[in-house]
């Protein structure tokens, strides 16, 4: 008989080890790596988004990606369980991984769900407490098997049916790596990431700028969202943004995003930010936007500035649409304008999601 199991996968050390734990048991393991757009992708830099490929070429396991896209969404705005220090719905989050690879599990004939959770490494979703919870909610009670906590946990229906041995599971508890680490080098696991502190929910920064984006747009295209991690953001009325890139990656990262009814600009012949307007935009957002542009070039320092700004038609090209001489932003207006200066009273006055 062959035992099937479906993994959460984040291409994290706790997740490879969970996976090895259960490969050395003669379990066939199907690893399902999640995405999303919140920084849970393989080409961002977040504890949720490791390189899922490696280890599973090195181990012998399958690796199939998911992206959870409006489900996920969703759950940020309106999380059951609430958010925790700031965007990041953990309870919510968990739980609906659970239900996707539920859902994986039924489709595959497999046996039961393998996660990489530790006890106490985690402070809103990895509480001993919450694991009940979260596989009730799930629809997943007595499937789900800890393998680095397994022993400090009650049986899952996979050690009292003896489809695996609890003995040689582990009793992980806490925010120590040295257990991990040690198990990697039994495991002859030699390449892992080091920890990081979460997806871009967890970013103080990056939960505002979504706070803000959602107070104004309560139902953001994925470009908008996607656009969060790039930049310097400026509200320049309730209905118009400008996003001003800080290097060339991030120039060419905007160009990558503009469509149809955008406008985009860029001081001509010296170094030069580009910068996206999107929303409804008049004469009085245009001249800021200009202004911040100029604010951001090589012609800082100079009295005024000829910005040229674009309209973006059909096909993404690119039309010309003004030559506008302003003078560079000053301190006054960035303070005004600049989305994460206003994060100084985020934790007094902080935006909230429009519920709708």
């Amino acid at each position: 008989m062959v035992v099937k199991a479906a993994a959460l996968f984040s291409g994290g050390l706790d997740s490879t080890l969970a996976i090895i734990t259960m490969l050395r048991q003669g379990v066939e393991v199907t690893a399902i790596s999640f995405q999303n757009h919140f920084g849970c992708d393989i080409t961002d830099r977040s504890s949720c988004s490791k390189d899922p490929y490696a280890a599973a070429e090195k181990f012998g396991f399958d690796v199939k990606l998911c992206h959870l896209a409006d489900k996920f969404i969703d759950i940020v705005k309106h999380p059951k369980f609430g958010h925790g220090k700031n965007m990041n719905p953990c309870i919510d989050c968990r739980i609906l991984m659970l239900k996707e690879a539920k859902v994986f599990l039924e489709m595959t004939g497999g046996d039961f769900i393998i996660t990489g959770e530790v006890i106490g490494q985690r402070p809103m979703s990895q509480r001993r407490e919450c694991f009940p919870l979260i596989d009730k909610e799930a629809g997943v009670v007595g499937m789900v098997v800890r393998p680095l906590s397994a022993k400090l946990l009650p049986p899952s229906r996979a050690e009292l049916d003896a489809l695996i041995d609890r003995e040689r599971l582990h009793a992980f508890n806490g925010r120590t790596r040295r257990p991990q680490i040690e198990l990697a080098r039994e495991f002859g696991l030699t390449e892992f990431p080091n920890p990081a502190g979460g997806c871009l929910l967890t970013d103080p920064i990056y939960s505002y700028r979504l706070r803000e984006l959602l107070c104004h747009v309560p139902e953001p295209p994925v470009r908008d969202i996607n656009l969060l991690k790039t930049g310097r953001h400026f509200r320049l009325s309730c209905t118009c943004k400008a996003v001003v890139g800080r290097d060339e990656l991030e120039n060419n990262t905007i160009e990558a995003h503009v469509q149809e009814g955008d406008i985009t600009m860029a001081v001509e012949d010296v170094g030069s930010p580009v910068t996206i307007v999107t929303g409804d935009v008049d004469d009085v957002a245009l001249k800021a936007a200009a202004s911040l542009t100029a604010r951001y070039s090589d012609s800082k320092h100079e009295n005024s500035v000829t910005v040229s700004a674009y309209k973006i038609v059909g096909g993404g090209e690119r039309a010309p649409l003004a030559q506008i001489t302003v003078a560079p932003a000053d301190i006054s207006m960035l303070d005004a304008l600049r989305i994460e200066e206003k994060r100084r009273h985020a934790r007094k006055n902080s935006p909230k999601p429009l519920r709708v």
